[in-house]
């Protein structure tokens, strides 16, 4: 596991996050709390362009928890049916609705316990939702991020918990909003699995990563 980098130094590297993107967003559409949830619980092993490819014509019938019950199950099948796990994860969007709008009045609950109690939420969908939709400072971890986190130093750790809660304790707070969007981003863009393209990457001279690729 890599070493923590000290404060100084994690400061210059999200500053520099900040000067190439001061607003960066996440890559999901949506058009509101309810279809952000949606969009994250499927995009669980699929990627943001092919869940943006099966939700297009999807949010434009069922933009709420009561229109996608009324769309019922096999029809959301037939919208994401080109999404992993489709099955699976219909039903669970049908559940969701279901207890949105029987428990919560059709809308979504800005905690995180209460997110999480949704059938195919978890901890990181609760988190993205948090903070795009409410801007909390909520760290949703992800491949990305604990990829990028190790390897540079910036949030190291053994399992995701570690990684989120590395970033909430060594991330200076004016940096936490947009953090997991900066790392995303950049493990997703230019911290790559395979082939990481450290020789363009603007942190590479503060980078722990051992085995840079320049």
């Amino acid at each position: 596991m890599a070493r923590q980098l000290d404060y100084h130094t994690i400061r210059e590297i999200f500053e520099r996050f900040r000067e190439a993107d001061a607003e960066p967003k996440g890559e999901l559409d949506h058009v509101n709390a309810y279809t952000l949830v949606v969009a994250v619980a499927l995009s669980a092993q699929a990627t943001d362009k092919g869940v943006n490819k099966a939700t297009a014509e999807l949010f434009k019938v069922a933009d709420t928890p009561q229109k996608m019950l009324d769309l019922g199950e096999e029809k959301l099948i037939e919208h994401i049916k080109t999404i992993g796990l489709y099955r699976n994860k219909a039903k669970n969007v049908m559940k969701l609705s279901k207890i949105l709008a029987e428990d919560y009045g059709g809308e979504v609950p800005n905690s995180r316990a209460a997110l999480e109690s949704l059938p195919g939420v978890g901890r990181k969908t609760a988190n993205v939702v948090l903070n795009m939709w409410w801007q909390y400072p909520a760290q949703a971890v992800d491949t990305h991020i604990f990829r990028f986190g190790n390897r540079s130093g910036v949030c190291p750790g053994k399992d995701v918990v570690a990684v989120e809660r590395a970033i909430e304790d060594h991330i200076p707070a004016d940096f936490q909003l947009h953090a997991h969007h900066w790392m995303i981003l950049h493990g997703r863009y230019t911290c790559k699995a395979r082939k990481p393209l450290c020789g363009t990457c603007v942190i590479r001279d503060l980078c722990m990563f051992e085995e840079k690729n320049l």
